[in-house]
């Protein structure tokens, strides 16, 4: 089984404080962009996790001990989702997989500033199919050099790509110009235009989301061409997530944790909904 080791850096024009209240109401937005017609986001389980009390519940825990830059966390908020996503793979992928396959499980602690995220597909692929997101949350302009703490082959391996949200490509499909940075200007902070080409530069406050993708990957001889749609629609997401984060800056902006909470409890209600009626809606894949 081929491993794909690949880190993604995320510049932002806010504080690690501010991203942790903007990343979370922009999912809750974001989920239910994508939901509608019998597909989209279905979550199972959202609530507080604590790996040094008994209580909670092991199949509940990471299998491996949260850790970057030198410290290990314990605790945070478990999530457990399943994405319907038919129309959303590759014509190639929904050439060969049987109807009703194509459900991927996504089980997420986050220990702010750290989140680790684990992408599967038990019903079919099994053990043939394994995504890894590691994300550190740093208040810098991207430039550390291995925050997650890489040893041996995976550091060798490990490919670097910096986002640049506002001056990166993106395509006619997920171009939405409310969503552009080098136009929006918020009215709560003063933050923005980005449009120069060196804003990354001269941004203050400033933080970074280092995103490391480990890609494992074994299937019908279409190991190449699924790992390549994967590091592209990683590359495609991150894009226009962030995007998105730093124009709704006005929409997430003073909230607390609190407000986050009460919003994806809202949230899960509506997704449920959404999925059983209307229209597919959201990121298609792109063939």
């Amino acid at each position: 089984m081929g491993v794909i080791v690949h880190e993604y850096r995320v510049v932002l024009p806010m504080t690690v404080e501010e991203y942790q209240v903007a990343q979370l109401y922009s999912v809750a937005e974001a989920s239910k962009e994508n939901t509608g017609g019998g597909e989209g986001i279905e979550v199972l389980v959202n609530e507080p996790f604590d790996m040094e009390d008994q209580c909670t519940l092991t199949d509940r825990l990471p299998e491996l001990p949260l850790a970057a830059n030198g410290k290990i966390y314990t605790k945070g908020q478990y999530t457990h989702k399943i994405y319907h996503l038919q129309s959303k793979v590759p014509g190639f992928i929904r050439a060969i997989a049987p109807k009703g396959s194509l459900e991927i499980h996504e089980r997420a602690w986050n220990a702010y500033p750290y989140c680790r995220t684990i992408v599967t597909n038990p019903g079919y692929m099994k053990d043939a199919f394994f995504i890894k997101i590691e994300t550190m949350h740093y208040g810098d302009r991207g430039l550390m050099t291995n925050i997650h703490d890489l040893q041996g082959e995976d550091l060798q391996k490990r490919n670097i790509t910096t986002i640049d949200i506002a001056n990166d490509p993106v395509g006619q499909k997920d171009y939405k110009k409310e969503c552009d940075p080098k136009l929006f200007k918020s009215e709560k902070t003063g933050r923005g235009p980005l449009n120069s080409t060196d804003w990354m530069k001269t941004v203050d406050p400033v933080m970074c989301c280092y995103k490391l993708i480990t890609v494992k990957f074994k299937w019908f001889g279409l190991q190449g061409r699924v790992e390549s749609f994967i590091n592209k629609q990683e590359h495609r997401l991150f894009t226009t997530f962030h995007r998105q984060v730093f124009c709704w800056t006005d929409k997430w902006h003073g909230m607390t944790m609190d407000d986050i909470r009460a919003i994806e409890d809202k949230t899960k209600q509506e997704l449920d909904e959404q999925r059983k009626t209307g229209e597919i809606r959201g990121m298609k894949a792109e063939d």
